[in-house]
């Protein structure tokens, strides 16, 4: 463990039993450290950065019950970091889409994107209808990109229990794709 995501821990740690103070300092450590991490992957203009730090920041605080002091700091992080940054870019190509000029091929592509719009949210829709256990797993691998490890380490499950879960999702919506639902 590194000496930052020791202090970051042990500040989280702090504001969890109440201290405004580490709060504030947690979470301004914490900015600084993803603004530059965000910069080295992105390369974007300040403005762009600084959004995706808040909406981080945001999801940090909205997640606080979700962190497990067992758990590395910086896997749950990460974690929370590959989500909305496949937000941010999902939501970047949608908006340089709005300002393409329309012709024939890209009248096709704004089809093939709804089409993957729809796709997705089918694909979500189907996600709800699993539990927890099978619905997390298959999120953070299938769909974030995260290893087993990294994906037992976030939700605190064994890396076998993830991997059950991963098997046992994927054929409950395998069968309820081909309808014959359980």
């Amino acid at each position: 463990m590194s000496e930052a995501e020791r202090q970051l821990t042990a500040l989280l740690m702090r504001s969890i039993n109440g201290d405004s103070q580490a709060y504030r300092m947690f979470l301004d450590k914490l900015a600084r450290h993803l603004r530059t991490r965000l910069r080295k992957r992105l390369r974007q203009q300040d403005a762009d950065i600084e959004d995706l730090v808040q909406e981080i920041l945001l999801a940090v605080h909205k997640g606080l019950d979700t962190f497990r002091p067992e758990v590395p700091l910086t896997a749950w992080i990460s974690a929370i970091v590959r989500y909305k940054l496949a937000d941010h870019v999902r939501s970047a190509v949608r908006r340089s889409a709005l300002f393409e000029p329309l012709d024939e091929d890209s009248e096709a592509e704004a089809e093939s994107q709804f089409e993957t719009l729809e796709a997705q949210r089918d694909l979500q829709r189907l996600l709800a209808t699993l539990p927890p256990r099978q619905r997390g797993p298959i999120e953070h691998m299938k769909l974030w990109g995260l290893s087993v490890a990294e994906t037992a380490a976030t939700m605190g499950l064994s890396e076998s229990a993830v991997k059950v879960g991963v098997h046992r999702g994927l054929n409950t919506l395998a069968a309820k794709f081909r309808g014959k639902s359980k």
